[in-house]
């Protein structure tokens, strides 16, 4: 039998992710090893082993680099992503992009240089999801 698809955003980040919480901020370099959610906001060169997770209230201002991505929040400076990057229609980026796989919502705004490594086209995809801000 095969193994059940892995819908949930942590289901797939795996076990044990590092949070930053929303109304948190932190000034300096991080180095996770692992998985990583953020909610609020850092300022400084971020190298990320596993899945990085920005919701739409995380602010990265400084060159990022993790395994795979989705973004919904924003990110100034160079962003880089080993695997596969999903760029939510909230998520604002200033800055060059690399990745080998990218898939972007429409709405989203990508000001720098996008560069996909692979040669794959670039998967641009309507946002279906509904925000709690969009219910109220």
């Amino acid at each position: 039998m095969s193994e059940e698809p892995k819908r949930r955003l942590l289901d797939r980040i795996g076990s044990s992710p590092t949070y930053i919480a929303e109304g948190t901020q932190i000034v300096g370099d991080i180095d996770c090893k692992g998985p990583l959610i953020i909610s609020g906001q850092v300022r400084g060169k971020g190298q990320v082993a596993g899945a990085l997770s920005m919701t739409t209230s995380a602010v990265w201002d400084g060159d990022l680099t993790a395994r795979s991505a989705v973004v919904a929040g924003r990110v100034t400076g160079a962003l880089t992503v080993a695997d596969k990057l999903e760029i939510s229609a909230t998520a604002v980026i200033t800055g060059p992009v690399t990745t080998p796989s990218l898939a972007i919502a429409n709405g989203a705004i990508v000001e720098g240089d996008v560069v996909v490594t692979s040669g794959k086209p670039i998967v641009k995809f309507d946002e279906k999801r509904v925000t709690t801000s969009e219910i109220e």
